[in-house]
């Protein structure tokens, strides 16, 4: 069994940054791969971003590319998404995930955290 625990989400205006944290424990965490999905009111989840389990491979949603970044250190039990120049649609529950498989998906993942509430203002 595995449990994730997300923290990092608030308010912040528009072009700003957060950068959020998922603490992971007990399986193994090198055996995972990680990944993050949003949710926004009234939508289905949304992949944001996966890594997997060396951190040599990742994979990016079109719409955060080149403004989000998916890290994670094995020694700490934590992965990261550092979020910069946000946007209002960016605004959503953020949920951590894990997976034996590395993948590009919203769902099928075989561990989720709680989720963190991130809000973006205009």
């Amino acid at each position: 069994q595995v449990q994730l625990v997300e923290s990092g989400g608030g308010l912040v205006q528009a072009g700003g940054s957060l950068r959020l944290s998922c603490a992971a424990s007990g399986r193994t965490f090198a055996s995972l791969a990680m990944g993050w999905v949003r949710q926004a009111p009234g939508k289905e989840r949304e992949f944001v971003a996966a890594i997997s389990r060396s951190g040599s491979s990742t994979y990016y949603a079109d719409s955060v590319k080149g403004r989000f970044t998916i890290s994670r250190d094995t020694a700490k039990n934590m992965v990261y998404l550092q979020m910069n120049s946000l946007k209002p649609e960016d605004t959503a529950v953020y949920y951590c995930a894990a997976d034996k498989f590395f993948f590009y998906g919203a769902s099928n993942w075989d561990y989720w955290g709680q989720g963190t509430q991130v809000t973006v203002s205009s």
